[in-house]
């Protein structure tokens, strides 16, 4: 077996793990059980050097048009369609107006 060599040490900061909520934007059934392209939480499910995978609730397809049976969408960890969730807005009570 060949060594490996590094000149300086892997990168240890990982952008995702495994038990991480995500968004990913996929082909997947909404509500209303109409296929549509927009975003979709998932589960972090696996991670390795190169590639991360998600798990859905929902159905999910691949860009060919095929239903994905385990709901499991592997991704590159530089893909632009992978981001942690956008945090929802939420007004705190302190900022509402109370009526008299």
């Amino acid at each position: 077996m060949s060594e490996v060599h590094f000149t300086s040490a892997p990168d240890q900061r990982e952008a995702y793990h495994v038990g991480d909520q995500v968004e990913v934007l996929c082909d997947h059934e909404n509500a209303a059980r109409e296929r549509v392209r927009d975003w979709l939480e998932g589960t972090v499910v696996q991670v390795d050097p190169k590639m991360v995978a998600v798990q859905f609730q929902e159905n999910v397809y691949l860009t060919d048009g095929w239903m994905v049976p385990d709901h499991v969408l592997w991704l590159p960890k530089t893909s632009r369609n992978i981001r942690h969730p956008r945090g929802k807005r939420r007004r705190s009570r302190s900022s509402t107006k109370k009526v008299r």
